[in-house]
């Protein structure tokens, strides 16, 4: 499933194709979608926004078009008409003189009207989205001790899409190792120092990931291993998929295990139990 930052990413090239151009022509798949249609037809779609793994097109007439791309859902965007060679099932299609941007895959979409989308299941349920809202480091800490969060293991936690929205498998792994924590604590198990370098992460690799496809590793780190010529899953990230590999930083061997029925990978040394 694409985390944040790539949704994020994919809505930066809806919007670039979309913004202030009228539609032509929109097509929804799902029949209890297509009485729109001629809604949003002529329309110019006027911002592209997300919350965590949901993308919002907002169109000039009070209307928004909500979509999560679940486990397969993949955005394309294309000259006008140019659809892509591939087996999977076209879901909505929205086209301007210029371009088309084009949903394949995906089974939740929904059209609302603007002052419906907060209180939308899964909009109103889910945590800040790093990429979108204005929050600060000092404001995650505030949530990390919370009543309704310290309780509960980190390792579900981060995957809570109602604490941060938008944290994915890959993410909360790399969070852990950059806030030196071991996969087993709890919020309320972690020192001051810890919580402030847990929401600073947060905060950065999120962005990093966004800003840079995907890349959660030091960038400097990562140019070097690219120009010595290592693979892109081999300069991605500072743990994740790195079973059995040395740590970055000290050396030790990288572990692999499952929580949340989810691999989650970690450095036994850097992110030790002991304070």
């Amino acid at each position: 499933m694409p985390e944040g930052p790539e949704i994020r990413q994919a809505a930066d090239q809806v919007e670039k194709a979309l913004k202030d151009r009228t539609v032509l022509d929109l097509h929804f798949a799902f029949s209890h979608l297509q009485d729109y249609e001629d809604l949003l037809k002529g329309q110019k779609v006027t911002h592209v926004d997300t919350k965590g793994k949901a993308m919002l097109i907002q169109f000039s007439n009070d209307y928004t078009i909500y979509s999560h791309n679940q486990l397969y859902g993949k955005w394309y965007v294309r000259n006008a008409y140019n659809y892509p060679k591939t087996n999977r099932q076209l879901r909505l299609a929205i086209h301007n003189e210029k371009k088309s941007a084009l949903l394949y895959s995906a089974s939740d979409i929904e059209v609302l009207r603007h002052d419906e989308v907060e209180h939308h299941p899964f909009i109103a349920k889910i945590g800040p989205d790093l990429l979108s809202e204005p929050i600060t480091a000092n404001e995650l800490v505030k949530c990390f001790e919370s009543d309704r969060f310290r309780r509960r293991r980190w390792t579900a936690l981060l995957l809570n899409q109602a604490f941060i929205a938008g944290i994915g498998n890959y993410l909360r792994s790399e969070i852990l190792f950059t806030a030196g924590i071991h996969p087993d604590l709890r919020p309320m198990d972690c020192t001051p120092f810890q919580l402030e370098k847990a929401a600073k992460a947060s905060l950065d690799l999120m962005w990093r990931s966004y800003q840079h496809k995907g890349v959660t590793n030091d960038l400097q780190l990562a140019e070097r291993l690219k120009a010595q010529g290592a693979k892109r899953y081999q300069y991605r990230h500072w743990v994740f998929n790195r079973e059995g590999d040395p740590c970055r930083i000290c050396g030790t061997e990288i572990v692999k295990f499952r929580a949340s029925s989810r691999r989650c990978y970690y450095c036994p040394h850097c992110q030790s139990k002991e304070e």
